[in-house]
Parts: C-alpha cells; structure tokens; sequence
C-alpha cells in the first residue's frame, strides 16, 4: 500500500508542476525559477521510482518520451475534421460574405484567425485527462499519437476541470527549431525537411518518442466539439473557454464585422507574418456566431461557414552564377548556389540551398540558368526550378566534384541507398569538428565539458588539429582561447580529459569516428578482438567473420585502420596513456537464449536490457519467430506480444525475467 501522505504530495505535485508548465509554454510567463522547477520535477520522479504503481500516463515525468512504438493504430474522429475552402482572391471573400448575409441575414460577425502552417490534432480528454491524441488522416479516421502529443509542453495532460471534453488544433514546430533540425540533417547526409509543417508531421510519426521529445514541438488550440453542450455561443465564447482550460489560443485573432475587416486582417498579417516565429500561409475566416454555422452547414468536404484566404507564395526570380560545395562537420558535400542578388521576404538573398547533387540532376539545374527561388518555410532559400525557357545554349552542367574541396581526399557515397555525397578520407579536416563531437560524446570517451562551442574555439585556434590532441592540451593553451575559459573551467576539463584516458576499448572505437561503426558495433568488436593492436591488424575476411559485420563496415574498418593519419593519431593516443585493450568480460549464463523485449520496462531502457542480455551471451532479435525462446513484456506492449501468443512462444514479465535470470546464475546490479 501507498502511505496516503505520499499519494497526497504526488497529487500536489504533478498538480503543480503542470500549472507552472502552462505558465512556461502556454502564457511565456513563469512565476519561479528554473531551478525551482528541477527540484519539483526531481521529487516527483523520485516518488514515482520508489512507488512505480503510482505512474500514470498523464504525470508531467511521462513528457520527456522514452516509448519506443511499434506502430500507430488508425482511430475514428467523434466528428468529421473536415477541410478549408481555399481562396487568394479578395473578390472570392466578398463573395463568401454576400452568400453568409443572403442565407443568415447581416447580423453576423467573423473571427479572423492565423492559419498556422502546421499538423491539426484532436485532443479528447475524459474527467480532466488526456486520453487520446489523433492526427487528421482522411477526416474520418486519424492515427493515434498520443504517447507524442505527451511530449508538446503546451498541451495540457490533465484539466484544471474533470470535464469530458474534446478539442481541436493544429501542431507547429518554431522556425528557429526547424532550422535547427535541418542544420544537423544536412550534417548528418539525410534529405531536408521542405518545411515546418512536413517537420512537425514526420515528427508526430516518429515512433520513439524520445526523439519526438527533443524536436520540441508547439500547439494552439482553437475548436470544442459540440461546443453548445458547454454553454458557448461564439468562436470567442470557445477561445475564452479554452483558455480557462490552459489551452495556448493564438493571441493573434481578431473579430470583424464586415468584408473589409476580414480584408484590412489578412493585409495586416500578409506584411507581418515574418514578425512571428513560427510559419502561417493565410487567415482563417469563420462566421462567428455557432447557430449560424448550424444553419449554413457543411460540403461533403468542408464548412460553409469558413474559408483559408491565403497568402501568395514568396517567389523571386534570378540568375544562378555559380555553385560552391561546402564541406559539414560529417564530411557531407552540399552545393550551394551563388545568385544575382534577389530581394525575397524582406531580405536580400545572395546564395541558395541546392540540396545535394541528385536533387540538381533531377530538376535538371545549370549554372547560367534563369531560377526561380523562395524559402522554405520562409527560411532557407532554396531554388525551386529552372526557367528552361530563358536558356540560350551558353549554360553548363553542375559535375559532382572528384575530390574534397577542402582536403583533396576521394569523395562518394559510404553507403549505395544514401543521398548525400561524402568526403571518404575520415581525417578531413572539415570533419574535425564533428569528429571531436564524437569522440567527447557519451558513448564515445565522455568528456564532460566538452561542447560545440568550445570544440569550434580549439579547432579555429588550431590548438587542436585531431582527437588525440586532446589529450596534450595544457593550462596555458586553454587560456589562450579567451573571455570565458577561466581557471576552474579549464581545471575541470583538464580532469574529464585525464579520466577519459580510462574508458573501455568500445568507447573509444566509437569515439575515433570509423566509418559506418556506430557504438554497438564498436562494442562487438572490443568484445572480439579485446585490443586496438589485434583490430587494426583484421583483414576483411576476418572481419566479415564477425556476425552483423558485412562486407562493406568490414571494408570500411580495414581501410580506416590502414590510413597513415589514424596510424599517427593512434600512436599520440598510446603515448599519452589512453587505454587501448580491455579484458573481455563475457560470461554465458543466458547462451543459446534468443529474447524479444516489447513495451515499456522499468528497470531497464531498451538499450540497457539488450546490453545486459548479451553481457550473458543471450541474443536479442528485433522480430518474433518460432526460434524465440523468450518475449520479455513490459506496459502498453505491440503487436509481437499478439504474434508470441499466436505462435506460443513462452512471454515474460519484467520481474518474470530478473527471476529467470537469477536461476541461471546471474547476479543483479545492487542485489
């Protein structure tokens, strides 16, 4: 039993801890401190770890993801998400407002919204509770996404009220986030997303919610479902509603009388939209008053009590002069064309995003040609096509470069289905930065302290010119960077360096950055060769004899290894004491059992579990088959429990599991 006062503080806690979220993310304007926060969030956590039946899938710890789905089941919408009429014409809003008079009568308002460029959601919640999230899909039927829509700080999980009630909006990421998230997928080789809104829809149908959880996705909230039912008469009695429910409303709506209001709106926001942070393209216009809309209807495909008029696409026209390929921290080679200055959405562009060389051949772009440019999601400028038309013969093909511009080394494609051209030579220069990323990361030698900004300020300086410089860095050198790197900070990256020098084999094998060796590969082959000297000196053959190594990580390793660069950067590792073996601690207790790990576990991550499982020399499989042995089930559990049952594979639970594993010997972590 759960001591009443534990359950009461619990209560209070998440209680609280939701009001000053809403505070945070719905009215940007929190009454404590960060650090106030933390400490409320810390001890409900630790509340919940020590009473883990008391976790509920509406508590604020349940936002920071960590659910890795199986898939997303289709549900059906109380009420059809119908659809906008769309309009760019003034004249079609006079003719929307002349049809509303003749069948309602000219006592009638509109409320003129933002239309914001984003995913629209239902929210259903059951006495105060979030109990579903679903996308729009066909109107009909959406896709369930609540353990993502969990993940939106400004989407409440419980009510101020135990009201049932079901709302609808639309899902947004920031500009400043999109910009962010492209940057690192253009780094890592992976298409750009062309906006916002196809951000925030491939986010919502990520199916771990961690990573959904770091895409730090927005809302605004705008519709009741049969709204009557609570007392409310107008889109501002539902606005009002809703913010008495903690809901974020857009500030931006604005109620008109007549035509010209809903024209004078959409001028207004048509020259401010880029004031905002986040995208719109349009306003939305709808008939005010609910018993109106109830008498004009619905299409089959959308209201006729409100339309989208929307803004004209920011296009401009002009010359493309030349293209550059810069060189990413990941080695990725990405053109960039040089343009006749253009003037577009308020600024002068010069150059434009052309993606990546397949994007240039399939839209057939030359330097010389005539281009149409405009920036996605209002943001990046990018060349949307060629005027082929305007050509005169004198325009040249783009040619994929034969080598890096910035270190001379082979360039191509690591692996056949990437997009991305890459710069091969893993000791590239424009790579260091990237390099140095991973090998301070916490897979790789965990260096604490060792960010970004601090990485770009070694490289520039030149203090650093490869990883194992790192380790013959002194007081006086890191003082030599500037304002900012004062005595204690250099002591104390000083001693996270010193104690990388420790880390396992596995660590630093991922750390060196090895072409296509992630860190489970890293770790398989520390645990087979248990040294760098035995690794580096594997042929291919040997290499492919390592189950889940095929021939092209094998090629990849052998040639990593038999670059001079990395024979030098190993040798400077050696010399400044860095561990490079480990005794191979692999026992067999769980050999010869095959496990699948489905649902949510609570004393193991995902990672943790099938980390621990071939500790014991068990396998892990991703899918169920009658070779499984075991299905280990944790909460809210997918398909492969169903498909272990149909096939009578033998299911365990958490607890289940710790006691199997107990028999066969194996001692538990602080047991």
């Amino acid at each position: 039993m759960v001591p009443k006062e534990v359950l009461e503080e619990i209560e209070r806690l998440r209680e609280e801890i939701e009001y000053h979220n809403y505070r945070y993310y719905v009215l940007n304007d929190p009454v404590i401190t960060d650090e106030e926060y933390d400490r409320l969030m810390k001890r409900l956590m630790e509340l919940e770890r020590s009473y883990p039946e008391v976790v509920t899938p509406n508590s604020p710890t349940q936002r920071v993801g960590g659910k890795v789905l199986e898939g997303f089941r289709k549900v059906e919408h109380s009420e059809v998400m119908l659809s906008l009429d769309n309009t760019y014409s003034e004249e079609e809003v006079k003719a929307f407002d002349e049809r509303i008079k003749r069948e309602v009568g000219t006592n009638v308002s509109y409320m003129c919204e933002l239309k914001i460029d984003g995913v629209a959601i239902a929210l259903r919640y059951r006495q105060g509770r979030l109990i579903r999230g679903a996308t729009r899909g066909d109107g009909r039927t959406g896709e369930d996404v609540t353990e993502n829509i969990k993940t939106v700080r400004s989407v409440p999980l419980i009510l101020p009220e135990p009201l049932d009630v079901e709302v609808r909006g639309e899902i947004f990421m920031s500009r400043y986030e999109f910009e962010r998230i492209n940057r690192e997928r253009m780094e890592a080789g992976l298409p750009l997303f062309a906006n916002p809104r196809n951000a925030t829809a491939g986010t919502l149908h990520q199916l771990d919610t961690s990573q959904v959880a770091l895409r730090k996705l927005d809302s605004f909230i705008y519709h009741v479902y049969n709204a009557p039912r609570y007392g409310l008469k107008t889109q501002e009695d539902i606005f009002d509603f809703l913010r008495k429910l903690r809901f974020k409303v857009n500030p931006h709506s604005k109620l008109a009388q007549d035509v010209e209001g809903i024209v004078k709106y959409w001028h207004e926001w048509l020259e401010r939209r880029h004031e905002l942070e986040y995208n719109i393209d349009g306003v939305v216009v709808k008939v005010n008053e609910l018993t109106y809309r109830d008498v004009l209807g619905t299409t089959a495909k959308a209201p006729r009590w409100a339309m989208a008029f929307k803004f004209p696409a920011e296009q401009a026209r002009t010359k493309l002069l030349n293209v550059t390929v810069q060189v990413g921290r990941t080695g990725v080679l990405t053109p960039v064309a040089e343009l006749e200055p253009v003037q577009l959405a308020g600024t002068t562009v010069k150059r434009a995003s052309l993606h990546n060389f397949d994007y240039i051949k399939q839209k057939d772009i030359r330097i010389g040609d005539e281009v149409f440019v405009e920036k996605a999601g209002d943001i990046i400028p990018q060349i949307v096509k060629p005027i082929v038309e305007s050509r005169d013969g004198d325009e040249k093909e783009i040619e994929i470069p034969k080598k890096c511009p910035v270190c001379g080394g082979s360039v191509g494609k690591l692996n056949p289905k990437e997009v991305a051209i890459k710069c091969l030579n893993p000791h590239c220069s424009a790579k260091l930065k990237g390099n140095l990323e991973i090998f301070a990361s916490r897979a790789g030698m965990n260096i604490m302290g060792l960010g970004e900004k601090l990485i770009d300020r070694l490289v520039d300086s030149g203090l650093v010119k490869d990883v194992a410089d790192l380790y013959y860095l002194t007081p006086t050198d890191l003082a030599k960077l500037g304002p900012g790197i004062g005595p204690k900070m250099i002591a104390n990256l000083l001693r996270e360096i010193e104690a990388s020098k420790s880390r396992p084999l596995g660590n630093l094998l991922y750390g060196l950055g090895i072409p296509l060796v992630g860190a489970k590969t890293a770790q398989v082959l520390a645990e087979h060769f248990g040294s760098i000297d035995r690794l580096s000196q594997a042929s291919i053959e040997e290499l492919m004899r390592i189950e889940g190594i095929g021939p092209e990580v094998a090629q990849s390793i052998h040639e990593y290894f038999q670059n001079k660069e990395t024979k030098h950067i190993i040798e400077k590792l050696k010399k400044a004491g860095v561990r490079m073996s480990e005794e191979v601690q692999k026992s067999d207790e769980l050999s010869d059992l095959t496990f699948v790990v489905t649902g949510t576990l609570n004393h193991f991550t995902r990672r943790e579990i099938e980390e621990f499982i071939t500790k014991h020399g068990g396998r892990v499989a991703s899918s169920v088959s009658r070779k499984t042995d075991y299905v280990v089930v944790g909460e809210n559990p997918g398909s492969k429990l169903e498909k272990a049952r149909r096939l009578g594979v033998p299911t365990l639970s958490e607890e289940e599991f710790l006691e199997l594993v107990r028999l066969k010997g194996v001692k538990i972590d602080n047991e």
